[in-house]
């Protein structure tokens, strides 16, 4: 398997999402290789594909890091490798 990973984030429209999302991601060595984000009235949604390869820990403890940022936002975000998401999306 891969080190890319998708990770989609769904929510109320606030500022500053895609920083807290994206300082986590790259305190931990995760680099970005595409952004899409979108507001659809007020709810914000976002998936991006990134790059594990550098990150010094596991994919559980990453989504543990960003678990603080869902929980104070109040957003889901979740992740999976990319081969997984696109057998469970049919992509």
């Amino acid at each position: 398997m891969g080190n890319r990973v998708v990770v989609s984030v769904v929510g109320r429209d606030q500022i500053g999402i895609i920083a807290r999302v994206t300082a986590i991601l790259a305190q931990q060595q995760v680099n970005v290789l595409d952004i899409s984000q979108t507001t659809m009235q007020e709810l914000f949604t976002m998936i991006m594909v990134v790059d594990m390869e550098k990150c010094p820990v596991s994919l559980e403890t990453l989504q543990e890091y960003l678990f603080v940022v869902e929980q104070e936002m109040g957003l889901k975000i979740s992740l999976q490798h990319e081969d997984i998401f696109k057998v469970m999306h049919r992509l």
